[in-house]
């Protein structure tokens, strides 16, 4: 029998941490932190960390890996096994973490020396995407790309004869980003053809031992098209009142697809975009393979857009929002902790007919929750009221996880024996249980951290 703990991320949004045991053998899927308190990280055991054989990253995102560094204070000495792109996207990450953990006079539980020591093996460089490669002698593991962010990826590991399907964050909805659907299949050994045969036949067949699926969105029904056209109604509203909308929006990933989508469905409003949210930009129109049908040419006609205006310091955002009409300005950070995005807000707080249009999790303290409570007309824990800030503030999610259908598929594709519905509070995780138990589905779990499943 094998044992999952989870260290994080199933009944909460963050920390995602799962480990798994197998005698006295473990394997670690994520280590990431969660953006309140000044940080709290997953509940590692440091007794574990001589058993673990390998951690596998599926993405760069702080609450997947920023506790990785931990780790390795503790003795591990393996390797993290990821994408290229996601290794490449990390410092970035832990700089923006730091600035955070100080921004709440909280001290990091690692330092520079833990980052640094962290080694990384490469997906890709082992196999290509859907291809089940080995890892060490009686692990093999397979890969495809989740839709989430560049570089971000789904996993299937066959251990101790055990499968398990971890889904990361996932998307097959993405605006820019190529997704591949997970089909465990069979490992057949061997190239000839008679094994191509087998594998052929039974790759869709295998019924995986457990699965850990993204269920950020719980029992919401929603698509994307239908949280787009929410977004679009919501933005020119303010557009016809002559207002201007704040989007702010993680450095890479959900940032870059709105961008592009608001350059097109608003062609003739001015663009103002923070130069951060370029830089990935760019990165990304340099990463063919992790892109959708079509995407590198919509990225090339937004660079191509004579409203576009990129700023970088105060000064030139003056300037630019000194100009008559209205405009969408994007900014970095999703929730607002930053003083650029703090400072868009003030700038534009003064009057009714701008808005600010937030599109992702919101942490709870987070300045962007905060504004959002304000706007609504309840206090916030500063006691600030609607009245005191005009500006509108709207939530209106963009979809980079998964929702009801989006679960119903994935159970379809990868059929399994033990479910973890992870990424959500668990009040939301146990609504989408009993409605996916009313439905018939057997296995399923809502789980919390410390919690433990024998499969």
């Amino acid at each position: 029998m094998m044992q999952l703990t989870i260290w994080g991320g199933a009944g909460e949004h963050g920390r995602s941490s799962y480990l798994l045991q197998y005698k006295d053998e473990a394997v670690l899927l994520d280590c990431g932190g969660k953006k309140e308190s000044g940080g709290q990280y997953p509940l590692i055991s440091p007794e574990v960390i001589p058993q673990l054989k390998a951690v596998f990253l599926s993405h760069a995102h702080e609450d997947h890996s920023m506790a990785l560094p931990l780790l390795y204070k503790h003795g591990y000495e393996g390797e993290v096994w990821t994408s290229r792109v996601t290794a490449q996207q990390l410092p970035g990450y832990y700089q923006a973490w730091s600035r955070y953990a100080r921004s709440q006079a909280a001290e990091l539980p690692y330092g520079d020396e833990h980052i640094a020591a962290i080694r990384y093996a490469y997906l890709e460089e082992r196999s290509i995407a859907d291809e089940w490669s080995s890892v060490f002698p009686g692990l093999r593991i397979k890969w495809g790309r989740s839709g989430h962010l560049p570089g971000a990826v789904w996993l299937a590991l066959d251990w101790h004869g055990k499968l398990v399907y971890f889904s990361g964050d996932y998307t097959a909805e993405s605006g820019l980003l190529a997704t591949d659907e997970p089909l465990l299949g069979a490992i057949c050994e061997g190239g000839d053809e008679a094994d191509a045969a087998r594998r052929s036949i039974s790759e869709t067949g295998r019924i995986a031992d457990l699965a850990i699926i993204d269920a950020a969105y719980g029992a919401n029904p929603d698509s994307q098209a239908v949280r787009l056209a929410e977004l679009e109604r919501a933005t020119e509203e303010v557009l016809r009142a002559q207002g201007s909308v704040l989007y702010p929006v993680p450095t890479s990933g959900r940032g870059q697809e709105l961008l592009v989508w608001a350059s097109e469905r608003f062609p003739e409003a001015q663009l103002i975009v923070e130069r951060a949210l370029m830089e990935p930009l760019h990165q990304l129109a340099a990463l063919p393979e992790w892109l959708g049908d079509g995407a590198l040419a919509r990225m090339e006609a937004l660079l191509a857009n004579g409203r576009l205006t990129i700023v970088a310091n105060e000064e030139e955002r003056l300037k630019t929002l000194a100009r008559k009409g209205s405009a969408l300005i994007f900014t970095n950070d999703g929730m607002m902790q930053s003083e650029v995005a703090r400072w868009y807000y003030e700038q534009l707080s003064g009057a009714a007919r701008h808005a600010v249009l937030l599109t992702g999790h919101l942490a709870a303290g987070s300045y962007g929750e905060m504004a959002l409570r304000s706007s609504v007309g309840s206090s916030d824990s500063s006691g600030c009221h609607a009245s005191d800030f005009p500006i509108q503030v709207q939530h209106i999610r963009y979809k980079v996880h998964q929702g009801l259908p989006d679960v119903r598929q994935m159970m379809k594709r990868v059929p399994s024996r033990s479910v973890v519905l992870a990424h959500a509070v668990k009040p939301r995780t146990d609504q989408l249980l009993e409605v996916l138990e009313e439905e018939g589905y057997k296995g399923v779990y809502s789980l919390s951290p410390g919690d433990r499943l024998i499969f």
